[in-house]
Order: structure tokens, then C-alpha cells, then sequence
């Protein structure tokens, strides 16, 4: 069982910078690929980006490439998302996910992959 717990959301102005952190409980983080969706009200959840267990792999939607950098340490059992150039479309609020990472270490973008979630945090772009 992996339990999730995000921060640094809030309220920042388009253009602007934020910085998500998602701490991990347990011993098995490491083995465990991570990914940020978002849910923006009236929409589906969608991935926004993903990374596997060492880092070595990542995934960006199309609409946050160049803007946005998922990053992790294993130490910490922390995975991270800075968000800049930030825009009124990317208000949302914002969900860690986890699942266990393949042999293959394939990145998954598909949220019925990811078992474990936390609690989201909102993030809120004024234009």
C-alpha cells in the first residue's frame, strides 16, 4: 500500500511558477513508476506527465511540453512537477498517482494504470 500526500498548490498568476511535491509513504517508492493528472471542473482527468521509477523515462502532454518538468528523489520518496510559464487553462486541481513500474519500465498516461492516489491539491491560474 502506497499512500500520497500532494502540496504547493495554490494561486499564482498566468505567467507564473509553482512547484507540486508529493510525498510517498513505505519502502517500495523506488519501485514504483509517478504521475501527475489533472482534473479541471466539467473535464476528464488527464495525464499530464509521468515518470519511471529511476527517472530514466518520462512522459509530457502535448499541452505542457516546455512548460512543465516532472522530476523525482528516491531518497525522499518524492516526486515533484515544476510548473512555469503557467496559463489559465492549466487551473485545475492536480492528483499524484503510483503503480508498480514494469521490467520494461513503460510509461503509462492511462489513470486506470495508477491503484494508488492522493487527495489532489488545487491550482488556480488568473489570468
Amino acid at each position: 500500500q502506497v499512500q500520497l500526500v500532494e502540496s504547493g498548490g495554490g494561486s499564482v498568476q498566468a505567467g507564473g511558477s509553482l512547484r507540486l511535491s508529493c510525498a510517498a509513504s513505505g519502502r517500495t517508492f523506488s519501485s514504483h513508476a509517478m504521475a501527475w493528472f489533472r482534473q479541471a471542473p466539467g473535464k476528464e482527468r488527464e495525464a499530464v506527465a509521468a515518470i519511471n521509477w529511476n527517472g530514466g523515462r518520462t512522459y509530457y502532454a502535448d499541452s505542457v511540453k516546455g512548460r512543465f518538468t516532472i522530476s523525482r528523489d528516491n531518497a525522499k520518496n518524492t516526486v515533484y512537477l515544476q510548473m512555469n510559464s503557467l496559463k489559465a487553462e492549466d487551473t485545475a486541481v492536480y492528483f499524484c498517482a503510483a503503480r508498480w513500474d514494469t521490467l520494461a519500465g513503460v510509461i503509462s498516461y492511462y489513470s486506470n494504470d495508477y491503484p494508488y492516489w492522493g487527495q489532489g491539491t488545487q491550482v488556480t491560474v488568473s489570468s
